[in-house]
């Protein structure tokens, strides 16, 4: 009993890590603000499209490289980097204002992202595979999760008493504090890097035969392609995540023009925001209650979620955003559980190249969202667009079901 305990304190250094991370990087003051600068710079509709763009394109392409960079490296090394590359973009930004220097800033933050996705959930399950606490990975997960809500929250409340303080450049100076202390945090994760597989290896980062030997990145790359295209289960697990995750990811841009919909007064448009974002914080805390599913009990979870989101969108009434905020925290559950899913099913060494492989994946669906939703919402209004997201839920819902596994 005295050793299983000394193990489960073990996990405190990783949590404490995990959500004070979470928290830090979300906690940018320029997220419900920057928009007002682009347009303040004199930027048109059009460019500030534009740069949407840049970000979610340097994303994509850097996804995957740096997932395989991590695990060639250093996991917790990407970790402490990634906060530093948006700290310099929003510094450009509030010291340099222009397109150039906008552009470059999500250049920045989007490669910063992509150094996160994957090197985290890596770093995570494997210290608690060493720890034998991997059943509780979806338990800290979704506590990580719920700590950038609170972030994000915390940078909205924070935004505008900074902002009638000292402008933009108290905005960002904020921001860019934030992002230092994410890295500075980075530096606690505690790092066994794996060699030859996820199993435990030695704090000197060779495995427990002595063996220091590094699979390099190229190595590192085409391991993790090559366990999604051999392994059936981690190819399934892997589009599972953009599956679940994409299309509610790609509709929360969109919450605000509903509930403009609605016919409520403008200043209460946040207040219904705050629905959707109590909902999704509620999901990513009932993880331990949805590792119980089975995989129709998911599936469910999908229809009813999805069934939700449609009804509450139709009913073009602001009641209808309590069931907005239910479906959401009930995608946030299911997206927290796919992942799960991947990490169990990751049995190589290139645990990081895998997880953003279906990062990746996921951004290119959101992008497809936004494509298909634009065409829907101007023929037929944004109510209609949210609803007919219910139709790809439950498909994958009935192939779930099909599966039984």
């Amino acid at each position: 009993m005295l050793i299983v305990s000394a193990r489960r304190s073990d996990v405190r250094p990783v949590a404490a890590a995990l959500y004070a991370y979470a928290f830090l990087t979300d906690l940018v003051l320029l997220y419900p603000v920057y928009a007002l600068l682009f347009a303040d710079t004199g930027l048109s509709v059009g460019q500030i499209s534009s740069l949407f763009v840049i970000w979610s394109a340097t994303g994509i392409l850097l996804e995957v490289p740096s997932g395989a960079w991590a695990d060639a490296v250093s996991r917790r090394l990407l970790l402490c980097l990634a906060p530093l590359l948006p700290a310099a973009g929003f510094a450009l930004w509030v010291l340099v204002p222009s397109y150039p220097a906008f552009a470059v800033g999500f250049l920045l933050w989007g490669a910063g992202g992509a150094l996160r996705s994957g090197a985290l959930e890596a770093l995570v399950f494997t210290e608690l595979d060493r720890l034998d606490a991997t059943g509780r990975y979806a338990r800290l997960m979704g506590r990580a999760k719920t700590a950038e809500i609170l972030g994000v929250l915390a940078a909205m409340g924070l935004a505008g008493p900074v902002l009638a303080l000292g402008g933009y450049r108290a905005v960002g100076a904020a921001s860019v504090a934030a992002c230092l202390l994410a890295a500075a945090v980075a530096t606690r994760f505690p790092e066994h890097r794996p060699a030859g597989g996820d199993g435990p290896a030695d704090d000197d980062g060779s495995d427990d035969d002595g063996s220091d030997a590094d699979p390099g990145w190229l190595a590192s790359l085409r391991g993790g392609l090559a366990e999604a295209r051999a392994d059936r289960s981690v190819r399934v697990a892997l589009l599972l995540v953009p599956a679940v995750a994409a299309i509610w990811g790609a509709l929360e841009e969109y919450t605000p023009l509903l509930a403009r919909d609605t016919a409520v007064a403008l200043d209460r448009v946040p207040l219904l925001l705050v629905l959707v974002w109590a909902g999704t914080t509620l999901g990513g805390l009932l993880t331990p209650v949805g590792e119980r599913l089975t995989t129709r009990g998911y599936a469910a979870l999908l229809v009813v979620a999805a069934v939700a989101l449609a009804a509450g969108a139709l009913v073009r009434h602001p009641a209808g955003f309590v069931l907005i905020g239910a479906a959401f925290g009930a995608f946030q559950l299911a997206t927290v559980l796919a992942d799960v899913r991947l990490q169990s099913r990751i049995t190589g060494p290139s645990r990081a190249t895998v997880t953003s492989a279906a990062g990746m994946a996921t951004d290119l669906s959101i992008i497809a969202v936004y494509a298909g939703y634009g065409v829907v919402a101007t023929a037929a209004g944004n109510a209609v667009a949210f609803a007919v997201a219910l139709v790809p839920y439950l498909v994958v819902a009935v192939w779930l079901a099909a599966r039984r596994t």
